[in-house]
């Protein structure tokens, strides 16, 4: 296989003349083990899905079900299955580790303290995630640039130094009008919750509708500071999110 940090380079530069399709398709050619998108069935990751399911790509699809997602999430789940004749890997929390968070810091303890909220992310998502892509050489998301000023400075493609692994976000330069008129217009199933303003939509203690003119993802974990948050699935170490630029 080519070396990793000339890999990330060059679909990188192919990136900006290709639609998302072609993207994804050079990231499966470019790569001979396993790839998985990884969705939470948002408006963004249904346009994906649909790209990935029409093309007949081998892209594995799985999801971090944490046990406390919207009833809304699961029909659109199910909705997606029977439209396109997939299945959705879930990767759910260790009964053991949830059994432990919620005796240390209650069933709702996240509101407590930044802390007390990445604990419980940590063993609701990011441990599953690490099931997910234990196996994977690539990693597809549905994050976009301007969804926070925290996520302007991704690239299309980066290298996750944590998991080793080549990570392509296809719909990076795609404004939420553009995945809401694709979805739209190609009769894509999506989250019945995101009409009614839940525009970013995780757990549902953690999600709340947002007003006019909030930022997009104000209605993540509202109770924190706005500027950088996130669950710790797109960050590394050093709580940065993945960024181009990776060693050969």
């Amino acid at each position: 296989m080519e070396a990793t940090g000339a890999l990330v380079t060059r679909l990188n530069a192919q990136a900006v003349s290709q639609s998302a399709l072609e993207r994804l398709q050079a990231l499966r050619a470019a790569l001979p083990g396993p790839v998985v998108f990884t969705t939470s069935f948002g408006v963004e990751d249904q346009a994906i899905t649909h790209i990935i399911a029409t093309a007949g790509l081998d892209i594995a699809f799985a999801t971090l079900d944490t046990g406390r997602m919207f009833p809304q999430t699961y029909e659109v789940w199910a909705q997606t299955e029977a439209l396109y004749g997939i299945k959705v890997q879930a990767f759910l929390p260790q009964t053991s580790a949830v059994e432990a968070l919620v005796a240390a810091q209650g069933v709702n303890g996240f509101y407590g303290s930044v802390e007390a909220r990445k604990a419980c992310c940590e063993t609701r998502k990011l441990e599953p995630l690490g099931r997910a892509l234990a196996r994977a050489q690539g990693w597809v998301t549905g994050l976009r640039a301007d969804q926070s000023d925290h996520r302007q400075g991704l690239t299309f493609v980066s290298l996750d130094e944590a998991r080793r692994l080549v990570k392509l976000n296809p719909i990076f330069d795609w404004t939420r009008a553009d995945a809401a008129a694709f979805t739209g217009a190609n009769n894509v199933p999506v989250n019945a919750l995101h009409a009614k303003g839940f525009l970013s939509i995780g757990c549902a203690p953690c999600t709340r509708a947002i007003a006019e003119g909030e930022p997009e993802r104000a209605g993540r974990w509202w109770w924190e500071d706005e500027a950088r948050k996130e669950c710790g699935l797109h960050v590394g170490p050093d709580g940065r999110l993945s960024r181009a630029g990776a060693p050969a």
